[in-house]
């Protein structure tokens, strides 16, 4: 069965969040697909007017007022990019990668020593070029932190819980019996487990800077602030967007975290965009850089989106993916003004502090560069391959 809806009355610019939304509005949608102006949903549901009406609620979240929606693009970088196959086929047919399930990869050489090398240059590249403190964060987050980030009003679909059977003798029995008797775990015949699971405390962390503020709650900085350093496993759920390589369940994020006086996290939040700019043009990588907004999951979309467009709050670096001709965001420069600050009591001088962060997705950038470059190293760009034969020895 099929949904077909217009969008004629939505911008274009749009279009790829709605389509990116739709994944979020029913468990049995199958396909999405946007030809032209037309949005045709493909489902096997018997409420197939339920799924229309959910779109219209989100074409109307999308197109409620005119807010203005700055785009600029402020960089670019034109590379060889010498590959343009299906990095996708290739990376599989010689299983370098192994998808465990839509969004969920086993990454094995060369792609796993590329990542490692990429996180190595962004910390001694761009990271170490600041007076910098390095620090280790937890796969889990307490659900207090991130009500305080407004992370369950702003990308509630995202969320995964973590849970665990209740503290109580007759439930974990009752639990493991179930599975014995089943013959072992199966989904669909799994206890019910809402009737023996506490209310959640923890969850999967979303983003690596969110524990930096929480480690930073009720201080006073000293001097103009602070910089930090830390990678992280960062988990979101996508639904059906996770059929996109660059929408990974589990994935790596390389954050450099500013905190302090608005001029300080300004500042050095400009050196840091210089910075990734330098290193994608020295890498010979196809890019180009723009101002973005987050893919906010609430009724006041337009209103968040076109400010953080209008005030360049956020800035996207997006490396070409040449075989699927679009292109794959793979570091973000943001500017979160006091809203960290205030939110976890953090003070720089008598003054709220102000954050920022440089954000890396890993993978993304693994992927985009062996998009634009294939697997065989001689096709590499020299100074890419000089680095990374050089860390190799190094790591070695």
């Amino acid at each position: 069965m099929e949904c077909i809806i217009s969008l004629e009355r939505l911008s274009p610019s749009q279009y790829g969040q709605l389509k990116y939304s739709c994944a979020f509005v029913d468990e049995q949608i199958d396909d999405i697909l946007i030809e032209g102006a037309t949005l045709r949903i493909a489902h096997h549901s018997p409420h197939g007017e339920r799924i229309a009406a959910r779109v219209e609620r989100l074409i109307d979240r999308f197109n409620s007022g005119d807010y203005g929606f700055k785009e600029n693009i402020i960089y670019t970088n034109e590379g060889a990019m010498p590959y343009r196959g299906d990095i996708i086929a290739e990376l599989a047919a010689t299983k370098t990668i192994k998808m465990l399930e839509p969004g969920m990869f086993i990454f094995r050489e060369p792609f796993s020593s590329l990542m490692r090398f990429f996180d190595y240059s962004f910390v001694t590249r761009i990271a170490r070029r600041f007076p910098v403190k390095e620090e280790a964060y937890p796969a889990v987050i307490h659900c207090d932190t991130l009500n305080k980030t407004n992370h369950f009003t702003s990308f509630p679909e995202h969320i995964h819980f973590v849970a665990h059977l209740r503290e109580d003798l007759d439930v974990i029995e009752r639990f493991s019996q179930s599975i014995r008797d089943s013959g072992g775990w199966k989904h669909e015949d799994a206890l019910a487990l809402d009737e023996h699971l506490p209310k959640p405390k923890l969850a999967m962390n979303p983003a690596t800077c969110y524990h930096c503020y929480e480690g930073l709650q009720d201080e006073t900085l000293e001097g103009d602030g602070v910089i930090v350093t830390a990678i992280s496993k960062c988990h979101r759920f996508e639904s059906k967007n996770h059929a996109d390589f660059g929408r990974l369940l589990d994935f790596s994020m390389r954050e450099v975290i500013l905190v302090g006086k608005p001029e300080f996290v300004k500042e050095n939040r400009m050196k840091a965009l210089g910075y990734v700019q330098e290193l994608a043009a020295e890498w010979g990588i196809d890019c180009f850089m723009e101002n973005a907004n987050d893919p906010f999951f609430t009724n006041d979309y337009q209103v968040k989106a076109s400010f953080q467009r209008n005030q360049e709050m956020k800035f996207e670096l997006r490396l070409t993916v040449p075989y699927l001709d679009k292109s794959l965001a793979c570091c973000s420069v943001n500017f979160h003004s006091s809203t960290f600050g205030a939110a976890f009591n953090i003070k720089a001088g008598k003054r709220t502090a102000v954050t920022g962060c440089i954000a890396f997705g890993i993978e993304r950038w693994t992927f985009a560069f062996l998009s634009q470059f294939g697997l065989d190293p001689a096709n590499w760009p020299a100074a890419f391959r000089e680095q990374y034969d050089a860390w190799q020895e190094k790591a070695l």
